[in-house]
């Protein structure tokens, strides 16, 4: 017999807000001798948008594969809503967290309605003799699945492309049809990685307002992004990692006004950095080194000068 176990408008059994439904306790990843997160604490209440930031190589992406299973920490543990997460992404999905990649997967050769109801598979259960016989239960099941992914289609602006194939959907509709396809599974907790890559100023602008209102269905979000901007514009509370470590957590104000944050990114030394000495004696001694030869240049040019006026007198004295 076939079931579908979902609801259609709001996640389901959805906490109520400021409910802690991730909880990640010192989560550490090392590949051998390479330590790539490092004892990282984060979490994310229902109703919460969250963004995670960091320069290139800072971990986020290792981080994120820790919270979904496709990594096993080496250290740690990763809850959701009070229970920790299955060392395997398909348990973590029926779990109840969904997330989207930095590279675009799609079923590239399959249609954009196809690709949603792949989604679904976490939320039906079919026995084998149902997927068989294709009885009265299977086909309201298949029914209930492909209504429920047009209307996902719908909530994303993509409706009226349903039967087309994925590959010609440009870019930022691919986007739109990854985000549609983590939904179907009807995630508490949806992850972001770096969802608007890529993107004009149009599209990203119709991002943010597309994951307000996935918050606004009840699902929280945790979002990796590099443009600053959209993720100062967006998130509740914003996280920054630094060599797989978190380095300061706080609202927008509080992380952009952190000079750590400033010289992470731009690899300006700190007031109190124990190289900012060693960088002023370097920059007074270039100073004086410069001052020594403008010196230098114009003895040489004065030297020069009183060579010539006396060649000169020499030449009319003849």
């Amino acid at each position: 017999m076939t079931t579908d176990t979902t609801t259609k408008d709001t996640a389901p059994g959805a906490p109520a807000p400021g409910t802690t439904i991730l909880d990640a306790r010192g989560v550490t990843m090392r590949f051998g001798g390479l330590t790539a997160v490092n004892g990282v604490d984060l979490t994310v209440n229902s109703g919460e948008i969250v963004g995670l930031i960091g320069p290139n190589g800072a971990g986020k992406t290792t981080f994120f594969n820790c919270l979904t299973g496709l990594y096993i920490p080496t250290e740690g543990e990763v809850r959701y809503k009070d229970r920790v997460l299955p060392a395997k992404s398909f348990k973590v999905t029926a779990a109840g967290i969904a997330r989207t990649f930095q590279n675009i997967r799609l079923f590239a050769n399959m249609t954009v309605l196809e690709n949603v109801l792949v989604g679904r598979h976490t939320r039906t259960k079919e026995g084998f003799w149902s997927a068989v016989l294709r009885g009265p239960g299977f086909h309201r099941a298949e029914k209930a699945s492909r209504e429920r992914a047009l209307e996902l289609l719908e909530f994303v602006g993509l409706a009226a492309k349903a039967d087309h194939l994925a590959r010609n959907l440009p870019y930022g509709e691919q986007r739109k049809l990854e985000i549609a396809r983590a939904l179907a599974s009807e995630p508490g907790l949806l992850l972001l990685d770096e969802p608007t890559a890529g993107m004009n100023p149009q599209e990203t602008r119709a991002t943010e307002e597309l994951v307000f209102a996935i918050r606004d269905k009840g699902i929280a979000v945790l979002v990796i992004e590099h443009d600053m901007r959209f993720i100062f514009n967006l998130c509740d509370r914003v996280a920054v990692l630094v060599q797989g470590e978190k380095l300061v957590e706080g609202d927008s104000a509080t992380v952009q006004g952190d000079e750590r944050v400033v010289a992470a990114y731009l690899g300006e030394p700190l007031a109190d950095d124990p190289g900012a000495a060693e960088a002023a004696e370097v920059e007074a001694a270039e100073a004086a080194q410069a001052q020594a030869a403008e010196a230098t240049g114009a003895a040489e040019t004065a030297e020069a000068d009183t060579t010539t006026d006396t060649a000169a007198g020499k030449e009319n004295d003849r």
